[in-house]
């Protein structure tokens, strides 16, 4: 953006290109048009943005884009309220079983060291160093 000039046309070839949401693209454009450049989008059939005709088009576009988004949160959400209620169990599976982790805990508070422990068992440091801290 700081390499553009005043009568510039900056051509991009859809909306999600200028910004992560509806208020950043709208932002963005906004932006451009006070510095002179006109932003023209070919998903768009290379309307000028910065037009009253091309504000409305992004502002509909920008919603409803949105619109998908949220629905999107809301059924990613319900479905994982769901999914807890059935007791399905979610994240990655556990690397050890309660056994291994107990028989891990008490290594550790044997003397052997993380790093030690961590071979036994065939995991990562990180993941006795969790299991030490969670105790």
């Amino acid at each position: 953006m700081d390499r553009l000039e005043i009568g510039d046309v900056l051509v991009v070839t859809k909306l999600d290109r200028l910004g992560r949401d509806a208020m950043d693209v709208s932002a963005t454009v906004q932006q451009l048009a006070d510095a002179g450049v006109r932003v023209h989008c070919l998903a768009l059939g290379g309307i000028d943005l910065a037009s009253s005709a091309g504000k409305m088009t992004m502002h509909v576009i920008n919603a409803v884009a949105q619109f998908e988004r949220d629905l999107l949160v809301e059924r990613t959400q319900s479905g994982l309220q769901r999914a807890k209620a059935e007791g399905k169990s979610l994240g990655r599976p556990q690397r050890l079983s309660s056994q291994q982790k107990e028989k891990a805990l008490l290594e550790l508070d044997s003397g052997l060291s993380i790093s030690a422990t961590a071979r036994k068992h065939g995991v990562s440091r990180q993941t006795i160093m969790r299991l030490r801290d969670t105790r």
